[in-house]
């Protein structure tokens, strides 16, 4: 099988996307949502609303089938109409039952929420790789799908049946894998990092021999062979979407790669140093030292501590 670098940053980012609840409103109403230095994710189920940037930023028009995903670090505000004093979501009593919460005056429209929890991506790698705000449309090719995802989600959060709670989380995972695919589709609207080097075509199998076998000494004239484009057209071209040159790519996703097995595995750190390409523990130990900011003993020491603490 190819290497599939959007599966290989999911797993090493550890995103996990957990959907809480949720609200219906109608009549006047508003809300601020805070992401909490977390992806915050908001799904429009029926009606339509305004999301009102509170950094000043245009606001959007929210219809039913609408997907936004924020990146958590400003406020926002879901509302009616401009000009209404918000609720602040903390204090907005939820059904412990449902777990959605009564804004204003009827149902006219009900909208559900989560996040996706980047805790354990300890280099932003997701993170930076995203806009500050993407908002897929109802009415985009990739409807159908994320409609039926829509649905489902819905369906386990509102009924509460055998299995709801792991069963919402596995489909809030899918909507947001295809939230990604959605941006991939739509590279412009992508910041300079890998996602957008893999929306691009003519990238995306160079990317995927790094992904697919990182240890090997790959050369600049093999990784443009593969891209079909010359040495000096693909160091541009790689540089310009991903933000990085391509052998210093290699190099940040080998110590993310050996960050998170610090973090989660035994392996010592000679046997560590090999399987990203390094020869001798003490080149590899300064090369994740000048990268992370601290030795690989350390960090894996403060891994530990951390979560025992």
């Amino acid at each position: 099988m190819r290497a599939d670098p959007l599966s290989d940053a999911l797993a090493v980012a550890d995103a996990r996307s957990v959907f809480s609840g949720g609200f219906t409103a109608g009549g006047d109403w508003a809300i601020r949502l805070r992401g909490r230095d977390k992806l915050k994710v908001n799904v429009v189920v029926r009606g339509r609303c305004l999301l009102v940037r509170e950094d000043g930023g245009q606001s959007l028009a929210l219809e039913a089938g609408d997907v936004v995903v924020s990146d958590g670090r400003r406020s926002y505000v879901l509302c009616s109409a401009p000009g209404i004093e918000p609720l602040d979501s903390g204090e907005v009593h939820m059904d412990p039952g449902d777990r959605m919460a009564r804004l204003g005056g009827g149902e006219d429209f009900m909208c559900v929420s989560g996040h996706i929890d980047l805790s354990r991506d300890g280099g932003d790698l997701l993170r930076r790789a995203l806009p500050e705000l993407i908002h897929v449309r109802a009415a985009e090719v990739e409807a159908p799908v994320l409609g039926w995802l829509i649905g489902q989600l819905v369906g386990e959060m509102t009924t509460g049946g055998a299995g709801s709670a792991f069963a919402s989380d596995q489909l809030a995972q899918l909507l947001f894998v295809q939230v990604l695919r959605v941006c991939l589709a739509d590279a412009e609207v992508l910041p300079a990092g890998w996602l957008r080097a893999l929306a691009d075509e003519r990238l995306g199998p160079a990317l995927r021999l790094m992904h697919g076998d990182p240890s090997r000494p790959w050369q600049l004239e093999e990784l443009a062979r593969e891209a079909a484009m010359s040495r000096t057209a693909f160091a541009l071209r790689f540089k310009e979407a991903a933000g990085v040159p391509p052998l210093t790519y290699l190099l940040n996703w080998r110590m993310t790669l050996a960050a998170r097995a610090l973090r989660e595995e035994e392996t010592p750190v000679a046997a560590l140093a090999q399987s990203v390409g390094y020869t001798s523990e003490s080149a590899f130990s300064n090369a994740f030292k000048r990268t992370v900011g601290v030795a690989p003993r350390r960090y894996r020491d403060a891994a530990r501590a951390a979560v025992e603490g």
